[in-house]
């Protein structure tokens, strides 16, 4: 019967899934903010590099137009 005990104790003290639990957790906040950022900036980010084509296309035709 003491044995049963012992291992009952030991289930209720084994703190491993808490570990992956709290993990898990953290990914899904840090996997939230990525995805709030991305819906509330989206739009400018697009801008933001599309600019940054343009401009890359055109210094590019200009250093092929000048060789």
């Amino acid at each position: 019967m003491l044995k049963l005990l012992a291992i009952k104790d030991a289930y209720l003290k084994n703190e491993d899934g808490a570990t992956a639990i709290e993990y898990g957790l953290i990914a899904a906040g840090i996997s939230l903010a990525i995805v709030a950022v991305v819906f509330t900036f989206g739009d400018q980010l697009e801008a933001v590099f599309t600019t940054m084509e343009g401009s890359l296309g055109a210094a590019a035709a200009e250093a092929e137009s000048s060789r």
